[in-house]
């Protein structure tokens, strides 16, 4: 598991979706550790071009165009991590940390 790989989650915590794509937001310190749990941030069929979304597509393993909603960000059990998809690009994976810092108001 890397930060910015995809996984489709069965039956996510607090969403009412049978399943969704997350993306990997921590550290690979954290990701590495024997932590249980890891940032995530949910990816949605539809955005509304927000500095805080990321968009994503059929490039990094997704079956249409997507955004990764880096407001909505919460903890999964690197258990329900199981079902790979794809990983973001280099390129994506800056945007990612830009839409971070942005919406956590970080300088």
């Amino acid at each position: 598991m890397r930060r910015g790989d995809l996984y489709l989650v069965q039956k996510p915590a607090a969403d009412s979706k049978r399943r969704r794509v997350f993306v990997v937001v921590s550290r690979q310190a954290l990701i590495d550790s024997g932590f249980s749990t890891v940032i995530c941030a949910p990816v949605f069929s539809r955005g509304q071009g927000l500095s805080t979304q990321v968009h994503a597509g059929p490039e990094e393993g997704l079956k249409h165009e997507n955004w990764i909603m880096c407001d909505s960000l919460m903890s999964l059990r690197k258990a329900e991590l199981t079902h790979f998809v794809g990983s973001l690009t280099s390129a994506g994976l800056a945007e990612l940390d830009r839409a971070l810092e942005i919406a956590l108001s970080l300088d």
